[in-house]
C-alpha cells in the first residue's frame, strides 16, 4: 500500500543527502590528527577517509536490488542505522584496523541511504516536484561538502576521534523518517508501469539487455562519472594553486572550497524552476561552457580574489548537473529497475573521484599544477561536445 509524503518527508531526504557527502568530509581536516593517534603513515591515514567510498561502489547494487524487491523505507532506514554504528564506532577506537573496518560498515550505509532517497525522491514526488526535490538533494550535498569540513575541523580541536560523534546524527534522524518517510508501494507484487507503459513484471530483465535497449543510461552515467571526476580536479589540486598565489592556511583553503559547495547549493535550489523554464539539456550544456571557462581561468588565475572565479563557476555547473542525473536515471530506467539503475549512479560517482587523481595527477611532477586545470578544461570541451552530438541524435 502506498503512502504520501508529509510535510516532514522532504526535509528528512534533504537531511539524509548531506549525510553521504559528510561521510569522507567531516574528517578531512583531522587526517593529521589520525596519523598521530593510531600510529600509521600519512598514506595508511588517508585510507582512513576513502575506504568508504570503496564499499559504496561494491554495495550499491545489492542496496539497488533490495530497493527494488522491498521498496526504499526499509533499506533507507536500515541504512541510517549501519551509518550510525560504522561512522560513531570512530569514537571508542584508537587502532587502525578496526577503525578502517568501521569505515567500511559506514560504505555500507551510505550505499543504501543514497541509493534509498534517490528512489524514495522518483516515487514520492512527480513532475516539478520531483525536479525540485532532486534539485534540493543536489543541494544539500554541495552544502554539506562546504560545511562539514569545517564542523569536522572546530571538533578536531577538542579530539581526532571527536569528529567521529556527527555520524551518530544519523540515529535522531532514522527516528524522524520512521514517522516521515512513507511506504510507497514499491516491491512485492506490485506491477508498475514505465514510460513506454511496459509493466514492471515483463520489463524486469537483466541489466545489459536494458543498457542495449536504452544506450542513454551509458551516457548518464558518463556524465555523472565526469562531473564527479572534475570536480574531484578541483578538491585535490586547487590546494596546491592556491598554495601557489600565497593561500597556504587550511582556513584559507577552506574557504575555496566552502565557496565552490555553496555556489553548487545555490544551483541545486534553483534547479526545479531552472529546468521548468530551459529544460534539462540546456542547463547541463552550460554547465560544460562554465567548466570549460572555469578551467580556462584556473590556469591563468594570479591573486586570491581571481582565484574564487574558477571554484564559483565549477559549483554552479555541478549544481545543475548532478539533478539533471538523476531526472534522467528516473526516465529511461525501467519503473521496477530504478533502484538498480540508481545505484550505478553512486557507483559512477565514486569512481570518477577515485580516478580523478590517478587521471591528472601524473600531469603534475613534469608541467606544475595548472596542467592539471588545462587538461580538465579540454575533457570539458570533449564533454561538450560529445554531449551536443547525443542530443542531436
Amino acid at each position: 500500500m502506498r503512502d504520501g509524503p508529509t510535510r516532514a518527508t522532504l526535509p528528512v531526504i534533504v537531511a539524509s543527502a548531506t549525510l553521504t557527502v559528510m561521510a569522507g568530509a567531516v574528517l578531512g581536516p583531522v587526517v593529521p590528527g589520525i596519523q598521530d593517534g593510531v600510529g600509521v603513515s600519512e598514506s595508511l591515514a588517508g585510507l582512513i577517509i576513502t575506504t568508504h567510498g570503496a564499499f559504496i561502489v561494491l554495495t550499491s547494487p545489492i542496496a539497488g536490488a533490495l530497493i527494488d524487491r522491498y521498496g526504499p523505507r526499509r533499506p533507507y532506514l536500515a541504512g541510517l542505522g549501519i551509518y550510525a554504528i560504522g561512522g560513531g564506532a570512530g569514537l571508542f577506537i584508537d587502532s587502525f584496523l578496526p577503525l578502517l573496518a568501521s569505515r567500511a560498515v559506514l560504505g555500507v550505509g551510505v550505499a543504501f541511504v543514497y541509493t534509498a532517497i534517490t528512489v524514495l525522491i522518483y516515487d514520492l514526488y512527480r513532475g516539478d516536484r520531483m525536479d525540485r526535490a532532486l534539485g534540493l538533494r543536489s543541494g544539500a550535498n554541495s552544502a554539506g561538502a562546504a560545511v562539514w569540513p569545517l564542523v569536522g575541523g572546530a571538533l578536531g580541536v577538542v579530539s581526532w576521534q571527536f569528529p567521529f560523534a556527527v555520524y551518530l546524527l544519523a540515529v535522531p534522524l532514522g527516528v524522524v523518517a520512521l514517522a516521515a518517510i512513507p511506504n510507497t508501494g514499491r516491491g512485492g507484487s506490485d506491477v508498475a508501469t514505465d514510460g513506454d507503459g511496459l509493466g514492471a513484471a515483463t520489463e524486469r530483465s537483466g541489466a545489459l539487455g536494458v543498457l542495449r535497449r536504452r544506450p542513454a543510461l551509458l551516457a548518464v552515467y558518463l556524465l555523472y562519472f565526469a562531473a564527479n571526476a572534475l570536480l574531484y580536479a578541483v578538491v585535490v589540486f586547487y590546494p596546491q594553486l592556491l598554495t601557489g598565489i600565497g593561500i597556504d592556511s587550511p582556513f584559507g583553503i577552506g574557504l575555496y572550497l566552502s565557496a565552490n559547495g555553496i555556489a553548487g547549493g545555490v544551483a541545486g535550489v534553483l534547479y526545479g524552476r531552472l529546468k521548468g523554464q530551459f529544460g534539462a539539456h540546456p542547463l547541463v550544456a552550460v554547465a560544460f561552457g562554465l567548466w570549460i571557462v572555469a578551467f580556462a581561468l584556473a590556469t591563468v588565475v594570479a591573486s586570491p580574489l581571481e582565484a574564487f572565479a574558477p571554484v564559483v563557476l565549477i559549483g554552479v555547473g555541478i549544481g545543475l548537473v548532478f539533478p539533471s542525473t538523476f531526472v534522467w536515471v528516473e526516465s529511461l530506467a525501467p519503473t521496477a529497475q530504478q533502484g538498480q539503475f540508481g545505484s550505478y549512479v553512486a557507483m559512477a560517482g565514486y569512481v570518477g573521484q577515485f580516478v580523478s587523481p590517478v587521471a591528472f595527477g601524473p600531469l603534475v611532477a613534469p608541467f606544475g599544477v595548472r596542467a592539471v586545470f588545462a587538461a580538465a578544461a579540454l575533457v570539458a570541451v570533449v564533454g561538450l561536445a560529445s554531449f551536443a552530438a547525443a542530443v542531436r541524435r
